[in-house]
């Protein structure tokens, strides 16, 4: 979906799109959220990723974030840690 204000609605092959504060959005929020949920969900990182999104919110840096980018930290998080740990684990092995 585009949004925006268009300087130059007529667009030919050679010209050069021209627009104010455009956004590509690729998806939409809730595709974001169920892709997140859908993929801790097989990882079984449930409790994980809840506990990271709690520990979220008292810290100063994370306060005041979108719900976006607080989730999409927490599912990176949670799943490199979860990464780390069972190559830790392969390699004790």
């Amino acid at each position: 979906m585009l949004t925006g204000v268009w300087e130059n609605p007529t667009i030919g092959l050679n010209e050069v799109i021209k627009y104010n504060k455009i956004k590509l959005i690729m998806g939409h929020y809730e595709d974001l959220w169920y892709e997140i949920h859908d993929d801790i969900k097989k990882r079984g990182l449930n409790k994980e990723f809840d506990a990271q999104l709690e520990k979220m919110r008292s810290q100063d840096k994370h306060k005041h974030k979108e719900v976006r980018d607080r989730w999409s930290y927490a599912h990176s998080k949670v799943v490199n840690l979860s990464t780390k740990q069972l190559s830790n684990k392969k390699a004790l092995n």
